[in-house]
């Protein structure tokens, strides 16, 4: 069974004109072209189109969304980290949602009573906020002068320099994938010359020592919130990163 371009706009709100762009840029070519010159889509390409929304919530550029359809990893896997997540984020949006309405209904309950609204239980008001990453935390303590560089550096960044960043870092971090899951060894040159891309990219905050590259690509591992960020692209990423940064540290830091 086949649907047509405005079959799939219709259903899954994406417009034609960008099914169109998806096409020309290679991330969603259809199934076929009909003699009428309308492109026609099949159930693997509503599949791969559920994806590619689902990444684009998710904050990833077309170029990481393509990288990571075009590899190697299990499309269950990676969609049943997208699920996770999604829950993840709902969970915590839910409980923020209570920790405003139960804010509202006593600060009005207060007024109504004309007096200065008392909070029962303080702690109550930051339920649902997320704290900082064991990773950030050790930084911060470790090496303030970096933490205080990279802060400034950060909020130096416009909008677009803070994106083109963002898309960097995740185009590494599925490059790094697509070795570790062809089983390249954290030695190799290619994988070597990754890990200098993230060196040199973590320059442009602060620049660690031989130690601190270590300590942070051990960080990867040990916060959970950070070995996530890295497991959502593929199981294991974390450590075959750390490893392969302690190789780099070793050979080019000392």
């Amino acid at each position: 069974m086949a649907w047509s371009i405005a079959e799939v706009a219709r259903m899954s709100k994406v417009t034609s004109r960008t099914l169109r762009h998806y096409d020309e840029i290679g991330l969603l070519p259809p199934a076929w072209i009909g003699s009428n010159g309308h492109r026609y889509y099949e159930e693997a390409d509503l599949l791969r189109l559920q994806q590619i929304l689902l990444m684009r919530e998710l904050g990833l550029g077309l170029r990481e969304i393509r990288a990571v359809l075009d590899s190697r990893l299990d499309q269950a896997t990676v969609l049943r980290e997208h699920h996770r997540r999604l829950l993840a984020e709902r969970d915590r949006l839910e409980t923020l949602a209570r920790t405003v309405g139960r804010t509202i209904a006593e600060l009005e309950e207060g007024k109504d009573k004309g007096r200065m609204a008392k909070i029962n239980k303080p702690e109550n008001l930051f339920e649902g906020f997320q704290a900082p990453s064991e990773a950030e935390a050790e930084v911060r303590e470790r090496w303030p002068q970096a933490w205080q560089q990279t802060q400034q550096t950060v909020a130096a960044m416009s909008p677009e320099d803070t994106e083109r960043w963002q898309r960097e870092v995740t185009a590494q971090m599925i490059r790094m994938a697509e070795f570790m899951v062809a089983g390249t060894p954290v030695s190799d040159p290619a994988v070597q010359a990754e890990v200098d891309a993230n060196y040199r990219g973590i320059c442009r905050f602060w620049t660690p020592t031989a130690e601190a590259y270590k300590g942070v690509g051990q960080s990867y591992v040990d916060d959970p919130q950070m070995r996530a960020n890295f497991d959502k692209i593929a199981e294991g990423l974390a450590a075959y990163q750390r490893d392969a940064m302690t190789v780099y540290a070793e050979a080019r830091l000392r």
